[in-house]
């Protein structure tokens, strides 16, 4: 039966002049792989304005899958994220010059809430794939997990037959040509994100497998 998955993705921030989720999101819409097809949305960074256009996003598309996609510059792999939790704690401004510091995200929301996503298969789907990947369990206190959270909490509220979830993508080589930090070829991002939304969509089910981070 065919499916389709939402991919949404961040436009850029800081002092960035790209960001490798808007430039991979482009390269997914209207993908259609196996009978899973892709559509797309790219999401302001700026907290609240945020949830309101991928939840909006969601309403129109009706997906079975929603995966939202952000930079964290300094990882080395494509990481799904385990967990969302209830708070914003902004080390630099959104995109609208929002600094939001220790402010929870939902008022009497929960604490946090899982991914829906099958995200070990995901990373061993993308590993026999050769790309890098390794569950996060972490994702930040930035719009993204503030994103995350705020989907989850739609989704939990108004449409639990759709899976959700967040995965954290590195830098594109252009971005580390005046640093050391660590990068991935868009292409490879690209590959990783096309197995996620397939996995994601066709399997309901995880894996159990080793993962976990000692730090």
């Amino acid at each position: 039966m065919a499916k389709k998955v939402l991919v949404t993705g961040f436009d850029p921030f800081g002092e960035d002049q790209i960001n490798p989720a808007l430039e991979a999101v482009k390269q997914l819409e209207g993908k259609i792989i196996d009978d899973v097809t892709i559509v797309t949305q790219e999401v302001p960074t700026v907290f609240h304005e945020s949830i309101k256009v991928v939840t909006q996003a969601i309403e129109v598309h009706q997906p079975d899958v929603v995966i939202c996609v952000g930079q964290a510059g300094g990882r080395t792999q494509v990481t799904p994220e385990r967990v969302a939790i209830n708070i914003d704690d902004a080390r630099i401004p959104d995109n609208k010059a929002n600094q939001p510091i220790d402010e929870t995200i939902i008022e009497d929301g929960p604490v946090a809430y899982w991914s829906t996503l099958p995200n070990k298969r995901i990373v061993h789907n993308m590993r026999k794939a050769g790309v890098p990947s390794a569950v996060s369990n972490t994702a930040g206190t930035f719009v993204c997990n503030h994103l995350f959270y705020g989907v989850m909490d739609y989704l939990a509220k108004n449409a639990p037959h759709i899976r959700g979830g967040f995965i954290h993508i590195p830098f594109l080589p252009e971005q580390t040509i005046h640093n050391t930090a660590p990068s991935l070829s868009l292409d490879l991002i690209v590959r990783g994100l096309e197995i996620a939304a397939i996995t994601a969509a066709n399997e309901k089910e995880d894996i159990v497998e080793i993962g976990g981070a000692i730090h």
